[in-house]
């Protein structure tokens, strides 16, 4: 199969990695790509969101199957284009696709299927913000309700946080994303992350995984899309897994379903951790990023397979297998991020940091540059290690962050502390 995968980060870089692995894979592109996915795909200077392009593209090179990576073209029904045209694509259509890119029609599909849930409000004024805001009293948190990479949720333990952050939403600190808000009550807990592949009925889990999403270690500052995560997640145990597949995830697939929206793709549920069980803090309709970079180590059966069968509603007599190894991810950043940062300073010795047993550096914000790697983004390399447990995983993939020479980056020094 010619197989095209859509995206520049590190989890297409990571998805691009496992599928160059399958023993049913023709060719492999990636558009647009990046300086590491070269290494796996043929990089092809495309927008995501230029369709037509998109499709003109698969035309010219006879694609079978194409994987979308990123939410945006998700959202903005890329797949349905591709599905249109007689192009297989892996993802869920933009009406399935919804439950993330508005959080207050996710929170509503909650209220239906009696999916447990923090309280919230839905505000489109400062005023309305306000209101909510005063009446339940801090702490709070505050959410763009559209897609903004990440960065759109403020946990205020202040009301004057709540409100400060209500303000710079609304006053377009998001762009249209920020253009809503969704105001909910802070639960308290462990946060997790439950994966799965669905293909309109079925729900076939994946392994589990925990990320660290503020940029600060101890879990603290500013959150970002991601400065590491680690797999297996040892909060999430067997019980926890099957109370979020029956009472989460299955409820909001069957109800997406009866709306008209059959879902098929990556089913990724954020989720808190409470003294009353698991609810729900967010849907993600694609892999995470850095979740990907943890389970496509760990996957020993064959991704490209397994993303054709959910396409085809083929789950229900399909299994996964995966390595008993634990995986770690520590992210490389800009110096900066998630504020501004600058772009173009040289990065050097990641062959160094590779030649470790068991460390692969998944590329997500790099580009060619004379004489070597730059840096072009944020969140720039993805440091990922296996280890017989977390902390082994972890000990390795900071020795190979050490071997890295990038002056301008910055990581976390404490990805896996809760399973460590």
């Amino acid at each position: 199969m010619n197989v095209l995968v859509v995206g520049s980060g590190g989890r297409e870089h990571a998805l691009c990695w496992r599928l160059a692995a399958s023993p049913l894979l023709g060719g492999l592109w990636c558009a647009p790509g990046n300086a590491g996915i070269e290494n796996e795909a043929r990089c092809v200077a495309l927008d995501p969101m230029d369709f037509d392009g998109v499709v003109a593209f698969c035309r010219e090179e006879s694609i079978d199957f194409v994987v979308v990576g990123p939410e945006t073209p998700l959202v903005a029904g890329l797949v349905d284009r591709l599905e249109a045209e007689g192009i297989a694509a892996f993802g869920p259509r933009a009406a399935a696709a919804r439950i993330e890119g508005s959080k207050s029609f996710m929170k509503g599909l909650c209220a239906r299927a009696g999916v447990p849930t923090a309280a919230y409000r839905h505000a489109v004024s400062l005023a309305e913000a306000e209101a909510v805001i005063t009446a339940w009293g801090a702490p709070l948190v505050v959410k763009a309700d559209g897609l903004a990479a990440g960065k759109g949720v403020v946990l205020a333990r202040t009301e004057a946080e709540a409100l400060d952050a209500a303000r710079a939403a609304l006053g377009g600190a998001f762009g249209e994303a920020g253009a809503a808000l969704v105001i909910e009550e802070m639960l308290e807990g462990e946060e997790a992350s439950y994966f799965a592949l669905v293909d309109g009925e079925t729900v076939l889990p994946l392994e589990t995984a925990q990320d660290h999403k503020a940029a600060g270690e101890g879990d603290t500052g500013p959150n970002t899309g991601g400065m590491g995560a680690y797999s297996p997640a040892p909060a999430m145990t067997p019980a926890l897994c099957e109370e979020a597949q029956e009472r989460i995830v299955e409820p909001l697939v069957q109800a997406l379903a009866a709306e008209g929206a059959s879902y098929t793709g990556v089913f990724y549920a954020g989720l808190m951790l409470t003294a009353d069980g698991p609810k729900l803090l967010e849907v993600n309709a694609r892999f995470g990023d850095p979740e990907c970079q943890v389970l496509m180590p760990r996957l020993r059966s064959d991704l490209l397979a397994a993303l054709v069968a959910a396409r085809d509603g083929e789950l229900a007599d399909y299994d996964l297998r995966w390595h008993a190894d634990a995986a770690l991810c520590v992210v490389l950043a800009s110096r900066g991020y998630p504020g501004a940062y600058a772009k173009g300073s040289p990065i050097r010795d990641i062959d160094a940091a590779e030649a470790l047993d068991g460390v692969t550096v998944f590329h997500a914000g790099t580009r060619r540059a004379e004489g070597g790697i730059a840096a072009a983004g944020g969140r720039v390399l993805g440091v990922t290690a296996l280890g017989e447990t977390v902390s082994a995983a972890q000990a390795r993939a900071y020795e190979a962050v050490d071997r890295i020479d990038w002056a301008e980056g910055f990581c976390r020094r404490d990805i896996g502390w809760r399973a460590v």
